[in-house]
């Protein structure tokens, strides 16, 4: 049988889908959605049940999304609903500071009109982003799902790879990807190793209402213990994302909210003028950790299941959409040549493609992490030096933009204007 689309029906013919996909939380929808387009059908496993991953009430969380993230979801045709509930970064301030210091902005300042392509990012709430995925997966015949599922064993032969559910359903794909976390059982089951360490800081999230508008702006305040980062959502309120040392991150959050706050203010300081807690408050010890190999026999890893960084940048999600864009251009350029989308050659590529970038990025997060998280003033002193010639540089500052942009570099096909 040489015809490579006799070959495909065949195979079909002995698969319940081309892509089993491990985790429902984001990265898994928008890869099963990515699949769809190049006429791939996949199954969605998700431990969490159907009710709780619909829920709809605003919790706290969001997400600072990339422009190549916000193109991969125009692409998708999903950006046009989310758009009406999305907040524009049009401007990034960093800062240098202590607790209680007045925050003058001495850093960094980048402007998304020094560049033509309009806001470098943007702001969605969670419930939103999850619920616009959800809905997507629903109606398109090519995905389908296993919610409240988990799986207790994978077996891999040379044509295809069998997951075994709690339930005792079996399930037979051509691909199996891991997206399910730092704590990937499906990396774990495959025998890829992790490499990391944790940083003995614990991230504290929620999101506030505040007096005064942030127009657009996104805020990072490094002190000693952790960063601060403060992200604007629709209307006046912000996403917070706090990092502080591990014991006192739980003292902080074993407080009344009116205790919280009596913390948060002076780290937060009075520009956008009073502050009140707006939604759930969150805990997240904070690590890092990379998996030794992105890819196994017939099986890919994607966002944190591949790789888990430090916050301090907010490319955590990014770099997981960057993933799933990457594997379904690789995959779909091999289909189109009548290539097996997940052989080794195939998925080495893959694993070419985001291996050092992801590597990359989680140096620079770890690095900038320990530059910041102390107050040697050497330190303090070289790393505020630093920032006020980039800031005096306007080319340096708009590379540094397009880079928070997502929009540099060789890029998947979804990420693409």
């Amino acid at each position: 049988m040489d015809n490579p689309a006799k070959q495909r029906i065949f195979a079909a013919m002995e698969h319940d889908c081309d892509i089993l996909i491990v985790g429902g939380g984001l990265n898994g929808p928008a890869l099963a959605l990515a699949a769809a387009r190049a006429g791939l059908k996949s199954i969605v496993i998700d431990a969490l049940p159907q009710a709780a991953r619909a829920e709809a009430d605003f919790d706290g969380r969001g997400y600072a999304l990339a422009l190549s993230s916000v193109r991969l979801l125009a692409n998708l045709g999903l950006w046009q609903a989310l758009a009406p509930n999305a907040q524009p970064m049009c401007e990034i301030k960093v800062t240098d500071g202590r607790v209680g210091e007045a925050q003058v902005f001495l850093g960094l300042h980048f402007d998304s009109a020094e560049i033509e392509e309009g806001p470098m990012g943007q702001m969605i709430e969670d419930r939103y982003l999850r619920r616009a995925l959800m809905e997507a997966m629903e109606s398109e015949p090519l995905v389908d799902q296993r919610a409240g599922e988990t799986v207790v064993a994978q077996e891999t032969t040379p044509e295809s790879v069998t997951v075994t559910l709690a339930s005792g359903e079996t399930l037979r794909a051509r691909l199996l990807v891991g997206a399910d976390g730092r704590r990937s059982g499906t990396a774990a089951r495959a025998g890829i190793k992790r490499t990391g360490w944790g940083y003995g800081q614990t991230a504290l999230v929620c999101a506030i209402a505040h007096e005064l508008p942030h127009h657009g702006i996104a805020h990072q305040f490094f002190m000693p213990p952790g960063p601060l980062a403060i992200l604007p959502l629709p209307g006046n309120r912000s996403s917070i994302v706090w990092a502080e040392r591990d014991e006192r991150a739980r003292a902080i959050n074993a407080l009344s909210d009116a205790e919280y706050l009596d913390v948060l203010r002076p780290r937060f300081g009075d520009f956008l003028g009073e502050i009140s807690l707006a939604g759930k408050r969150f805990l997240y010890p904070l690590n890092l950790t990379l998996a030794n190999s992105f890819i196994a026999d017939r099986l890919a890893l994607v966002g944190d299941a591949a790789h888990g960084m430090h916050p301090i940048a907010g490319q955590g999600l990014n770099a997981g959409l960057r993933d799933v864009a990457a594997l379904a251009h690789v995959m779909t350029h091999a289909q189109r040549r009548g290539e097996d989308m997940a052989s080794p050659m195939v998925l080495a590529r893959y694993q070419q493609w985001r291996r050092f970038d992801t590597a990359s990025l989680a140096a620079a997060t770890d690095l900038f992490n320990r530059l910041f998280s102390n107050d040697n003033p050497l330190l303090r002193f070289g790393r505020d030096l630093g920032m006020a010639a980039i800031n005096a540089a306007p080319g340096l500052r708009r590379g540094f933009i397009r880079e928070a942009a997502g929009i540099t570099g060789d890029l998947p096909e979804l990420m693409r204007a």
